[in-house]
């Protein structure tokens, strides 16, 4: 009995790379958002992170430090993002390579030496 001829989307290395290419499409789009978003998110942790260390000054006895007279503005102390869209982008764009590599090699276009 012959085998069934191979139909491309029941690789799953295609699915692999129409996933990744996907996601990096979605993050060309949303990049101007995400930087707007992730701006405010960052700022909020470091805030969180500022208040918790005057509680913890405060609970070990030390003089308490006015948060307002010491703020300086998000963007001198952190001017990048603490997690940039770069990386994940760099993350989609290896897994649509290594995919679209091993798609080429189960069908044929790439011969093992």
């Amino acid at each position: 009995m012959p085998s069934p001829p191979f139909r491309l989307t029941d690789s799953p290395w295609f699915w692999g790379l129409m996933f990744a290419v996907m996601a990096l499409v979605g993050m060309g789009l949303i990049a101007p958002k995400y930087d707007i978003r992730q701006r405010q998110i960052e700022g909020r942790f470091l805030g969180r992170q500022n208040a918790a260390i005057e509680r913890s000054r405060r609970a070990a006895g030390l003089d308490p430090v006015d948060l307002a007279e010491t703020a300086e503005d998000r963007d001198v102390v952190a001017p990048g993002r603490i997690v940039p869209l770069w990386t994940l982008a760099t993350l989609a764009g290896l897994a649509a390579t290594g995919s679209a590599v091993m798609l080429a090699r189960e069908l044929g276009w790439l011969r093992r030496a």
